[in-house]
């Protein structure tokens, strides 16, 4: 019998890919929780139910305005400040978000009749456009829409998964927020132009990103991906992960 390291095996070999990366945190994490809706109205209200909340309390949140009050740009425009309110303060700022949810309730109403499903469908870059209206929503934000409204294959990483993404090499730090997530573009045409498949590596670099990979202090000793992080490479006095060895017979 032989000892085989397959750590090891996979580091001599070619560079990791963002293909490859992905798969190896589809291993770690196992399936990973989408958002609450595909309907592009909700995905609105999902950005803007709770601000800086934990994903939990985010998604308990939009549970609440789901049951309560509703999620079409009618309930929305029709209901209280107080039943908004309740909902929103489970993130900062409950009353300023009961707002933006009611903002986001006119301007579907008055710019798209209450229904955003056609003009997602329509050309990208009035989709993107039509949606960068709503508060809340940026460049980002409106192809995160578009991915999980299932209109467009894009990436759209968040805070987290760009930090994924440039700690790995994919993409180049730059002092620009907006560059580097232009980067991430041409990064991503390395992964299957399949809508569903670019959901899941959207939210397993997000997770990556907040569980292990952190902004400050992140947990290199127990990432999946630590030896051949272009980061955790630089980091002195990095102690590598246990190897795991498998025994394999004699060929």
């Amino acid at each position: 019998m032989e000892l085989n390291d397959d750590d090891d095996a996979r580091a001599a070999g070619a560079r990791l890919t963002l293909r490859e990366a992905v798969r190896i945190l589809g291993t770690h994490y196992g399936p990973v929780e989408r958002p609450p809706a595909s309907d592009p109205f909700a995905l609105v209200l999902w950005e803007n139910v709770a601000y800086l909340a934990t994903p939990a309390k985010r998604r308990e949140a939009f549970e609440e305005l789901r049951k309560t009050v509703g999620t079409s740009p009618a309930t929305i425009a029709n209901a209280s400040d107080r039943a908004l309110e309740k909902v929103t303060a489970r993130g900062i700022l409950g009353a300023r978000f009961a707002a933006k949810l009611r903002e986001c309730a006119r301007i579907a109403i008055e710019e798209h009749g209450g229904e955003l499903a056609a003009i997602v469908r329509g050309p990208l870059p009035q989709a993107k456009k039509a949606l960068r209206a709503y508060p809340g929503i940026g460049e980002p934000g409106a192809e995160k829409i578009l991915l999980f409204a299932g209109r467009e294959a894009l990436l759209a990483p968040e805070a987290n998964g760009l930090r994924v993404l440039e700690r790995l090499g994919f993409v180049r730090h730059d002092a620009s927020y907006a560059r580097m997530y232009a980067a991430s573009r041409e990064a991503a045409k390395a992964l299957p132009s399949d809508v569903r498949a670019m959901q899941t590596a959207h939210l397993l670099l997000q997770e990556h990103g907040r569980a292990l990979c952190k902004r400050t202090a992140p947990r290199c000793e127990v990432c999946p991906l630590v030896r051949r992080c272009t980061y955790a490479h630089g980091r002195p006095g990095l102690a590598p992960p246990r190897r795991r060895r498998v025994l394999s017979p004699k060929t």
